[in-house]
């Protein structure tokens, strides 16, 4: 064969080979197109699943259940919340709701889903627990909420709110969310005082809380109520932070209100401060060693409180109750309540720039108001 004739044939098996392998890539990149497309539409079909859940079967096991709450005194109304109807015992109804919706209040009622007013009983009420319980008897009732558990819950998990937001014009207003947060302790003012008077654990949530919710439930996706709304960050600069109280601890203190009982705190019989409060402490002639920089401090011992038996004196810093060290007098009460009336708890505090420790024996509050 001619030289010329060997190039010839050398070319066209080139093309050949060339146009073979070309189909041959393009078949092979087309099936992994296929496979890719076949992937993205099963996930996009998953992820549509999800998105397309409503929790409307929630919704409405809930839904008759919630109440607005009007509060008024002298016939003039001064407060609008919300609340649940979360018992029936024989022909009662019981309705929980915030304390602070009803504490000024001599006359309250409710109003259900279809607009019957009814007028209710309070049956106690509490501030450092900020809940409140009323009972009604009607025959118009339709719903009692189902109670779930909130310790159970993971952060992210889905939640809802149902309330009165304003006033009973938005009445029955859902708005969903995720459990932001757990065992949150936010501190609470009670008073107009600038520093605070409580910590409150509390469950977190970016679902909408808005003045009007207060006492109405925070609900898995179930329709389950796993809190009692109470409260939220106001905050230019903050957008999604409301709170609920756990049910378990509503329940707690409902059950004692349901009798008609008061809560019984533990009490120690002093009025403090916080050691940062300069102009307090000076206007009652108290000073605190410069190397204290933390603590709650003893402004006044009550007589023959338990406290005064044990021997506290005023200008004491404590910085310690029980296991816990304490920097505030909100962290103290908090610390103080957890023991119940009748224990004994240790207290460590510095006097004369030397650290002590006495044990009190905790006795019952009294009834009257006091910063203690």
């Amino acid at each position: 064969m001619k030289k010329s004739e060997l190039s010839i044939v050398l070319i066209i098996t080139i093309l050949i080979s060339f146009i073979f392998g070309s189909i041959f890539s393009y078949l092979i990149l087309f099936k992994d197109n296929s496979n890719s497309n076949d992937s993205s539409v099963r996930t996009s079909t998953s992820i549509t699943l999800k998105e397309d859940m409503s929790i409307d079967k929630g919704i409405e096991k809930i839904y008759d259940a919630v109440v607005v709450i009007e509060g008024y005194s002298k016939k003039q109304k001064i407060s609008t919340g919300t609340g649940f109807i979360y018992k029936k015992s024989d022909n009662n109804y019981f309705v929980m709701t915030n304390h602070h919706v009803v504490s000024e209040c001599d006359d309250i009622k409710i109003i259900l889903s279809d607009k019957t007013e009814l007028d209710t009983t309070l049956m106690g009420s509490e501030a450092y627990s900020d809940i409140a319980v009323l009972k009604v008897k009607s025959d118009k009732i339709k719903q009692v909420a189902n109670i779930g558990k909130s310790d159970t819950l993971q952060v992210g998990d889905t939640l809802f709110a149902v309330g009165s937001p304003e006033s009973v014009d938005y009445a029955g207003t859902v708005t969903k969310g995720v459990l932001s947060g757990k065992d949150r302790l936010v501190e609470v003012a009670l008073t107009n005082n600038k520093s605070s008077d409580y910590f409150m654990k509390v469950l977190q949530t970016d679902a909408a809380i808005n003045p009007g919710n207060s006492g109405g439930p925070l609900c898995n996706i179930n329709g389950d109520v796993i809190g009692i709304t109470n409260m939220k960050l106001v905050d230019s600069t903050v957008e999604g932070m409301g709170f609920a109280i756990p049910i378990e601890d509503a329940l707690n203190y409902a059950l004692v209100f349901e009798k008609g009982e008061k809560l019984k705190r533990p009490y120690v019989g002093i009025s403090m401060v916080d050691i940062n409060d300069g102009y307090f402490l000076w206007e009652n002639n108290i000073t605190i060693p410069t190397n204290v920089k933390s603590g709650v401090v003893v402004v006044e011992v009550g007589k023959d409180s338990p406290a005064g038996d044990a021997g506290l004196k005023k200008g004491d810093v404590i910085i310690q109750l029980g296991a816990n060290k304490v920097s505030s007098v909100a962290e103290f009460r908090y610390e103080l309540y957890k023991s119940k009336v009748g224990d004994k708890i240790k207290v460590k505090f510095i006097r004369d720039k030397k650290n002590k420790e006495v044990e009190i024996k905790l006795s019952e509050k009294p009834n009257e108001e006091e910063k203690k």
